[in-house]
């Protein structure tokens, strides 16, 4: 595990890397950020983006999905994958968001995980990123780099990851550093094909020193 001195090298280096990291998933208000976090599940930022694009053209407003049938909505969203069950949490939330929120995405993010289709990670995107909370969410590419750096177990649950890092890194920088390490694990740090040669991180990366160290010996 590494120290607190080596955890703040890390997020500063990482912060160099890629100091205007944000969200990437377009979208011009809370509902629409929600929309987009949902269908981003099992899926690319740019994948949703591009369906998003006419989504958001026909849809404006919770009314709108419920106004047609489910097997429209399906079509609209078919390239994504899990197109079916996205399609039916959609309408279901957007039917909880008039109930009980008169339209409006609720700030509370343990009112927030108790919308169909929204789960921990989802709520934190939206905390954050529409309504300013500090919040860390722990998708795929946070957790990968986490345990790589060893910041974390590799046995660590992705709920276990999130409040090491909400221990280990300072409340102000929560939200930076959650885009920050999507950035580094997205385009860096990769799953498959990590650029370990040219990592600033990499005399205190217990994964990249195995990984250059198994090159080497090829």
């Amino acid at each position: 595990m590494l120290t607190k001195k080596e955890i703040r090298f890390c997020l500063d280096e990482i912060a160099d890397m890629f100091p205007d990291a944000e969200c990437e998933l377009i979208h011009d208000n809370p509902f629409e950020l929600v929309i987009a976090v949902l269908l981003s599940a099992q899926c690319t930022d740019a994948l949703v983006n591009k369906v998003t694009k006419e989504l958001f053209k026909k849809y404006k407003t919770p009314e709108n999905y419920l106004a047609v049938s489910l097997e429209e909505l399906q079509q609209d969203i078919r390239s994504i994958g899990l197109y079916r069950n996205k399609a039916k949490n959609i309408q279901k939330l957007c039917q909880v968001l008039l109930d009980q929120y008169d339209g409006e995405v609720p700030k509370s993010k343990d009112e927030l995980v108790k919308l169909a289709g929204v789960g921990r990670k989802t709520a934190n995107v939206v905390a954050s990123v529409a309504f300013g909370e500090p919040a860390i969410a722990v998708d795929t590419h946070v957790e990968r780099v986490s345990k790589r750096l060893g910041i974390c177990r590799w046995k660590d649950s992705v709920i276990e990851v999130e409040e090491t890092l909400m221990k280990k890194v300072p409340k102000d920088e929560w939200s930076v550093t959650h885009h920050r390490l999507i950035f580094f694990g997205r385009y860096h740090c990769k799953a498959k094909n990590p650029n370990c040669p040219e990592c600033p991180l990499l005399e205190i990366c217990r994964e990249g020193k195995k990984r250059m160290k198994e090159r080497d010996a090829i």
